[in-house]
């Protein structure tokens, strides 16, 4: 199933997606889904499908849920180790460590306040020079991290004030439109191995293409349920929460954002994400 929100009655509402149309799922947000699904015990496409709609109505996706935290893990594949190592001169494989590493690379992406959808603005910081597009394959998770669901997500970074000084890594990935999310979210009962996928990344300036690049996920260094075992240590995540997996595709200085670029992130399975980058701050 997908399931994701569509701005129904002047407000964003929970809805399933199917065939391009939607059935919205009136008086609850996906977040709130999500919440009754946890205290009944029930499946979450079960509690969808019992609340939706039965007709389908004509909506453009807004952003699948405003996630209530932001989790996003880094050097989880060799290319990107390889390239943060290269790019931050780092003596004996510093992140080459952090990828082979039996604790992963995790921090706070942030909440829903730095969060956008589907064709809404994602930011470039006016103090970066280098801030670069990351798609990525996103978790949703339930109660005590049970998966729910798969989304792409954009982790914005702004890349040379990391390369500056690596602590400054949360000015580099937290701040306004910092995280893209959508378009919906595909159950795991729809999509049951989320290491086969074939993921895209296109930046476009104007009519030009300013760069492509492709991965799998069969590349990611880590299992979803490691990197999920690990962010709950002594850090009980709340339901309607979302983590990020990491980048496979690395975006060159040449390609580094500026104001109207398009970036779009496709998924075999899931579909395109898709946004414009702006200046924010």
């Amino acid at each position: 199933m997908k399931l994701g929100q569509v701005l129904w009655q002047g407000r964003l509402t929970a809805a399933v997606f199917e065939e391009g149309l939607a059935r919205p799922i009136p008086g609850y947000t996906l977040r709130e889904l999500v919440e009754r699904a946890d205290r009944e015990k029930a499946g979450l496409t079960e509690v969808a499908s019992r609340y939706a709609m039965r007709g389908h109505e004509h909506h453009e996706p807004a952003i699948p849920i405003e996630p209530r935290e932001v989790w996003a893990c880094g050097c989880t594949y060799e290319m990107s180790a390889s390239f943060r190592d290269a790019e931050h001169g780092t003596r004996e494989g510093f992140y080459r460590h952090v990828f082979t590493a039996p604790r992963p690379e995790i921090f706070f992406k942030g909440t829903s306040r730095v969060c956008v959808g589907p064709g809404q603005k994602i930011g470039i910081r006016r103090d970066s020079k280098f801030t670069a597009a990351e798609p990525e394959l996103a978790v949703l998770l339930g109660s005590k991290g049970r998966v729910l669901g798969y989304t792409l997500a954009n982790d914005v970074s702004a890349w040379d004030i990391e390369r500056e000084n690596p602590l400054y890594l949360p000015q580099s990935k937290v701040y306004t439109a910092c995280c893209s999310l959508g378009p919906w979210f595909v159950t795991t009962d729809e999509l049951q191995d989320p290491y086969k996928l074939a993921m895209s990344l296109e930046i476009r300036r104007g009519e030009a293409i300013l760069f492509e690049g492709a991965t799998t996920t069969a590349k990611l260094g880590r299992k979803v349920e490691e990197l999920i075992e690990y962010l709950l240590l002594a850090n009980p995540v709340p339901a309607g929460s979302v983590l990020l997996t990491g980048t496979g595709i690395i975006v060159t200085q040449e390609a580094a954002l500026a104001e109207g670029d398009v970036v779009s992130i496709s998924a075999e399975g899931i579909g395109v994400l898709s946004n414009t980058a702006g200046l924010v701050g």
